[in-house]
């Protein structure tokens, strides 16, 4: 039975339902005090715990979160009752990508090209977070009213510490016809070289109506896809045919990369010129000319959304509240401060080098950090990078590239938070506001 329309947290007006999963139902919302539509995704906590999923619902809250895009769907909020978790979501109002290429349907080559390079663009910031999607498919591409398509669906993502000894992903996961050879054959695989794999076959079927890997034996079809064994319809252009085989390409170490696509003048064609354009009336910022994708000058610290501060600095977000976990406690990675950002980034440099660290900086306000011994699994590789909240206000976020957890969680507990104690404001964490609720829905009714 359908629930009926009620208030969240004070905030969201919850509305009538516009999607089922297997797991989640998806429903219109409403942001009361803007009037802004959102979209409300509620999971309840005792069927994922029954199946065993709970570490794949933190993971996806871990990896969307990290990701602000335009052709993203943005995550606004997580909120928890007792027995349910909201994901509060920007809306998409325009549907599935599926629906435009279903029942052997294709586009204009002019057309697939413009959502190849958004999607292009949103995966290749993905992976500049350390995120790999794995379920790259027509089904989990959205339009929004702009007729711009919008990732969405990080269930079966992955973050640099899944990764193994060897470096790779081992979990065999996605949609069998997109998914790329070297994850079906078990044997671990790069995430971000599967997703181009996936992008490749989403570009075939844009322009065919049809999968390049069809077969009803699921043996057969693997088999295909082992050899990349497909063939292109007649109406491909020959600059189209050269793209796809690049990309489709069994061996993951040939397969052109995403710096390789975006040099393709078939690729190139149509993007708009780069211009600076304004963003929160006073960060000059650089799009992307794909998508609009915001890529930090090094004149002043990136801007850092009010829900991302609010989200991680206080203990609500850590996910093990919202499944009353007896765990220890995540690690606190994050810290306000009224210093300045460069100062911040001096005292970081110096901490890092008398902690025995590499010191390598990628921009103004981001600093990678090595250490010079092996760990358990290898040298421990952490980033920190200094955003802007407000005039007299920055955040500073550190995070691990690679190396074991533990190792991590000493290096910021006992190592950093004591060398930089006196430009801290507030570690996340050690606020007790929470953005999660757990004695009712809002409305004044318990949640049972």
């Amino acid at each position: 039975m359908e629930e009926q329309s009620h208030i969240l947290a004070g905030k969201y007006e919850k509305g009538r339902l516009i999607g089922t999963g297997t797991f989640a139902k998806v429903y219109y919302g409403r942001e009361i005090s803007t009037g802004e539509s959102v979209a409300i995704k509620v999971i309840n906590k005792d069927q994922i715990r029954d199946q065993g999923m709970v570490e794949q619902i933190q993971r996806e809250i871990s990896a969307t979160r990290l990701l602000r895009h335009p052709n993203i769907v943005e995550l606004r909020e997580v909120l928890a009752t007792k027995s349910k978790i909201y994901y509060v979501m920007e809306y998409v109002s325009g549907g599935e990508l599926f629906a435009k290429v279903a029942g052997g349907g294709r586009l204009k080559e002019d057309v697939a090209r413009k959502y190849f390079q958004q999607l292009i663009s949103a995966v290749d910031f993905c992976h500049s977070r350390g995120v790999s999607h794995r379920d790259i498919k027509p089904e989990n591409l959205l339009l929004d009213g702009n007729n711009d398509l919008k990732i969405t669906d990080f269930g079966f993502s992955a973050l640099p510490e899944q990764k193994r000894y060897d470096g790779l992903l081992h979990t065999q996961c996605g949609t069998p016809a997109y998914v790329a050879p070297e994850v079906l054959r078990k044997k671990g695989y790069d995430g971000a070289k599967a997703d181009i794999w996936s992008c490749g076959v989403v570009l075939y079927v844009l322009l065919a109506g049809f999968l390049p890997f069809h077969d009803e034996n699921l043996m057969n079809l693997y088999r295909k896809i082992f050899k990349a064994e497909y063939e292109f319809p007649p109406w491909f252009t020959s600059e189209t045919r050269k793209l796809i085989s690049k990309i489709l390409m069994a061996d993951p170490e040939r397969r052109i990369s995403i710096q390789g696509i975006r040099r393709v003048s078939w690729y190139r064609r149509g993007l708009p010129r780069q211009n600076s354009f304004r963003l929160k009336k006073e960060k000059v910022l650089s799009p992307d000319p794909a998508a609009g994708t915001l890529k930090k000058s090094t004149s002043s610290p990136a801007f850092f959304n009010a829900f991302e501060l609010i989200s991680s600095m206080s203990s609500g977000f850590d996910l093990s509240t919202l499944f009353e976990s007896k765990e220890k406690k995540k690690v606190a990675s994050m810290f306000t401060s009224k210093c300045s950002a460069a100062m911040i980034v001096e005292r970081i440099e110096a901490a890092a080098r008398g902690l025995r660290f590499r010191v390598e900086k990628e921009d103004d306000f981001k600093v990678r950090m090595e250490a010079v011994e092996e760990g358990r699994k290898g040298a421990l590789a952490v980033t920190a990078e200094v955003f802007e909240m407000a005039t007299e206000m920055t955040v500073v976020e550190f995070s691990k590239d690679s190396g074991d957890t533990l190792e991590y969680e000493k290096f910021c507990e006992e190592d950093v938070r004591p060398a930089l104690k006196d430009i801290v404001w507030t570690w996340q964490g050690d606020d007790s506001n929470s953005s999660v609720y757990s004695e009712g829905d809002g409305d004044g009714n318990a949640d049972s």
